[in-house]
């Protein structure tokens, strides 16, 4: 899952476009919808608690683990501020 998301900033990032954020399903339930992360969900332990009828959802600690690599991407890409002093 964190590679997936972080291919795709490194190809914005290549391209030179900006990649203004992603769009993820979440819960606060202890789901294993979505592999990956620290909580280790693999394909096998997928069915263990997959609650969902429509989009997979990632669980608490994957969804806090995705939110910094998110945060850090961005900020990453960001174009530096440029002063406003002197009618910059």
């Amino acid at each position: 899952m964190l590679s997936e998301v972080k291919a795709f900033f490194d190809v914005h990032r290549e391209t030179g476009t900006y990649a203004g954020g992603v769009h993820i399903e979440m819960t606060g339930d202890d789901v294993t919808e979505c592999v990956g992360g620290v909580s280790a969900v693999t394909e096998t332990s997928l069915s263990d608690r997959y609650h969902t009828y429509c989009d997979p959802r990632l669980n608490a600690s994957q969804a806090f683990e995705l939110a910094f690599l998110v945060a850090k991407e961005i900020h990453t890409q960001k174009p530096a501020q440029r002063g406003l002093a002197a009618g910059e």
